[in-house]
């Protein structure tokens, strides 16, 4: 397969003509308000080194190291906003004890993203994301609060995250019809060790124009192959953890089977000459669907190997065996209408070019 793009080799971002990097720099761990992200001096080496590789799409929320995330992003755009793509999100609640601090609501989106224009100190964000379905609001009122953000200026493009594949369809078939801001991104978790959004998310993503950006592409770390059996335990955290062990832990990837497919991904990158992390992002960067995996890091070092997997090849064989051992169980209808007998009914026997595939 040909050699990965660098930073700078641009992509469009779904069905909009903004150009983004093919790695987003994702600033979760930018502070270190929960406990195990970057300070200040160590992120600002991690954002520089991104920027200056040609990478301009930055990942970031409102509640992210409860906004600290946001104000240090904030001091580092000054000299650079312009060629920036900067990403944030709305949903999670700011406020303890305050219901409407939380929620996809027209009345959390507007605070939210005031909110987070101040704290990136900005007048404009550059692609907003609806964080998470809360399973309450309307349709209606989120597409129309989000097209009335677009109207004003304030946001550029929208996107959405951890959201099921028919409400997704559904806002967007709604913008569409209305004339409103249509969705251009989808972020999902997506790596070796969470393959389930193969079957809906990113093949209605790829049909309905959202270019698909993973979050967690090395499984919380556990595809880097730093952990092992010891290290296998359960926890069911409601708040976020202050290790990144416990992170982990309560995302339920701490289990045998991520260890498997974390152990042949080591080997793939001992044949390659690769790191684990390398070679796991390589492997999300393998679907036609992705735009840009968002990658986290913690340290220079660890973002200066993540921007490596850009340059990594695997080749067929490779890609064979890590789709073998990460495979997701078939569900229905797939399951259904994969079988022999159903094929045969569907089709009486003929032969049919299949389209382009967004699924491995």
């Amino acid at each position: 397969m040909p050699t990965l793009n660098a930073l700078d080799h641009y992509r469009l971002l779904g069905r909009s003509g903004m150009r983004v990097s093919p790695l987003a720099l994702g600033t979760m761990t930018f502070g270190a308000d929960w406990g195990w992200g970057a300070d200040e001096s160590e992120a600002r080496q991690i954002f520089d080194t991104y920027v200056d590789q040609g990478g301009n799409l930055i990942d970031t929320a409102v509640n992210y190291t409860n906004g600290a995330s946001e104000r240090i992003l904030g001091q580092f755009l000054k000299a650079k906003r312009d060629r920036l793509v900067v990403s944030t999100k709305y949903t999670m609640a700011r406020e303890p004890g305050d219901p409407n601090s939380g929620g996809n609501h027209r009345m959390n989106l507007m605070r939210s993203v005031e909110t987070s224009l101040r704290q990136l100190d900005t007048d404009r964000i550059e692609l907003l994301y609806l964080h998470a379905w809360d399973f309450t609001t309307g349709v209606e009122e989120v597409m129309r609060g989000l097209d009335d953000l677009v109207r004003s200026g304030k946001v550029l493009y929208l996107g959405i995250c951890n959201t099921p594949a028919w409400k997704v369809a559904q806002l967007q078939t709604l913008a569409e019809l209305r004339g409103w801001s249509p969705l251009v991104a989808l972020q999902i978790e997506y790596s070796l060790v969470e393959r389930s959004v193969e079957h809906e998310l990113i093949p209605m993503a790829a049909e309905m124009g959202l270019g698909v950006l993973p979050w967690s592409p090395l499984g919380g770390g556990i595809l880097t192959g730093k952990y092992s059996r010891d290290d296998l335990s359960q926890a069911s955290e409601a708040n976020v953890s202050a290790t990144r062990k416990g992170v982990i832990s309560s995302s339920g990837h701490m289990n045998a089977r991520s260890l498997e497919i974390a152990s042949v991904v080591t080997a793939i990158a001992a044949e390659t000459g690769a790191t684990p992390s390398q070679v796991a992002l390589a492997w999300t960067l393998c679907n036609p669907a992705v735009v840009a995996p968002v990658m986290g890091a913690r340290t220079l070092a660890q973002a200066q190997d993540n921007l490596g997997a850009l340059s990594i090849e695997l080749d067929a064989e490779h890609i064979a065996r890590l789709d073998r051992v990460s495979a997701p169980e078939p569900i229905f209808p797939e399951r259904f209408v994969a079988r022999p007998m159903v094929q045969q009914l569907i089709f009486g026997g003929a032969r049919l070019q299949p389209q382009k595939a967004y699924l491995k």
